[in-house]
């Protein structure tokens, strides 16, 4: 009887580890809105890493976060660093590429939970009074991660907070004065 058991578990901790050898060495998740504001208006809000974290929704998971910023004041170089709870871990955000009005590009560098370096853009693309806006990140994905998201799926965990970010950022960017 303990022979069968062991057996089945062999046999199903080798179908996971086969499954996830099969899995993708990288992921992509993006999502984009529309915001009925200029791009220059909504670039400020997302190069300038204090005006970033006023519509960031990963800065509002954790009301108690340790923060603290580094760096240029926007743009290439500015930096954010973050310790937060299980919601949000430890880790930073740099600036490493703007375009302005059209792109700016980070890394996201997460030391807790998992260790994990991800790039992060955001593309502007002005279309008459509106300007459409896609939040991407994509990075490696390594053989433990890959067992995870057999398990959890990425794109609908950090899809939802995006679109929530992005809400955030079209309420900001298209009330009277903001931005």
């Amino acid at each position: 009887m303990f022979k069968s058991i062991g057996i089945v578990i062999v046999v199903l901790i080798a179908g996971v580890l086969v499954l996830a050898a099969t899995r993708p060495d990288t992921f992509r998740v993006q999502r984009t809105t529309s915001i009925k504001a200029p791009p220059e208006k909504i670039f400020a809000l997302i190069d300038d890493l204090h005006r970033f974290n006023t519509w960031n929704p990963y800065a509002r998971k954790d009301p108690g976060m340790k923060q603290s910023y580094s760096g240029a004041a926007s743009g290439k170089g500015a930096k954010y660093s973050f310790d937060g709870n299980g919601n949000v871990g430890k880790g930073s955000i740099e600036i490493t590429d703007t375009s302005p009005p059209r792109q700016v590009a980070m890394e996201l560098h997460m030391t807790a939970p998992i260790e994990a370096r991800n790039a992060i853009e955001f593309t502007l693309d002005p279309r008459g009074d509106v300007t459409h806006v896609t939040w991407a990140m994509h990075g490696p994905v390594s053989f433990p991660a890959k067992i995870i998201h057999l398990f959890f799926n990425m794109d609908r965990m950090v899809g939802g907070d995006f679109e929530a970010g992005l809400a955030s950022l079209k309420a900001e960017a298209e009330r009277p004065g903001g931005g």
